[in-house]
């Protein structure tokens, strides 16, 4: 569904990923690895339309992507809500934007207010709200529009061990239940490996493909599974895969 071929950037006399290539399959979990200069943040916001790429395309069911569009909603590190706005209001914030009825983005915010279990905050400002509850925020705002594809940039990077770990079994609870497209960048291998079905590694300076690891763990999982032998050794698999690439290009 989502297809980056060949794709190439570089900024002045600095190339930031060189000839990237690879396919995320509709309803698909995925999440991009690597160490500093990977190009990893770069990779997202090109997919999300913000930088165009220098050379190669990316394409959403066969069509160019040439900047940004609601079938991709994107979610940053900083969550970015609107602070003068109540949470049901950031949540339907895009739909104001697509024109939806009124019955439909009441329904739909309704919906996504339960399923991120913020009912009971409808009415508060984010200042009311811890940072998890910001970031759920975020991603009820983004999926409220139903887009093809959730790309995530370090979504939980500036929360504490705790909330990490709680929004990582929300995301995928989410995930479960809407059968979204999830394209997520984190620098967090134990992150990568608990949420998605596969990992992309990619080495540093310029950034490229440098493995493509599937995640054989059962789809239904909870933080136990990160106690498991099989968690284990794919983490440490991966793990050593971004120490390697790294270290080959530093």
């Amino acid at each position: 569904m989502l297809t980056l071929s060949g794709v190439g950037r570089t900024f002045f006399t600095k190339t930031a990923l060189e000839d990237v290539s690879l396919s995320v399959d509709r309803g698909e979990f995925v999440c991009v690895v690597g160490a500093s200069g990977s190009g990893k943040s770069t990779l997202l916001s090109i997919v999300a339309g913000l930088v165009a790429p220098t050379s190669g395309s990316v394409t959403l069911d066969g069509a160019s992507v040439v900047g940004p569009g609601p079938e991709r909603g994107l979610v940053c590190q900083s969550g970015a809500v609107y602070p003068w706005r109540t949470v049901e209001r950031n949540i339907a914030f895009g739909l104001e934007l697509l024109g939806l009825p009124r019955a439909e983005r009441k329904a739909r915010v309704d919906w996504y207010l339960a399923e991120t279990g913020l009912t009971q905050f409808r009415h508060a400002l984010p200042k009311q709200l811890s940072g998890g509850q910001r970031q759920r925020v975020a991603i009820a705002r983004a999926l409220a529009c139903e887009p093809e594809v959730l790309l995530l940039d370090e979504p939980f990077g500036a929360l504490d061990v705790q909330t990490k770990e709680d929004m990582q079994v929300f995301l995928r609870g989410v995930w479960q239940d809407t059968g979204t497209t999830v394209l997520m960048v984190t620098h967090d291998v134990e992150e990568a490996v608990f949420l998605s079905r596969r990992v992309i590694v990619l080495s540093s300076d310029p950034g490229r493909v440098a493995a493509d690891v599937a995640v054989d763990l059962p789809d239904s999982r909870d933080l136990a599974v990160k106690r498991t032998p099989e968690f284990l050794a794919l983490r440490a698999q991966v793990e050593d895969l971004v120490r390697a690439y790294h270290r080959s290009h530093a």
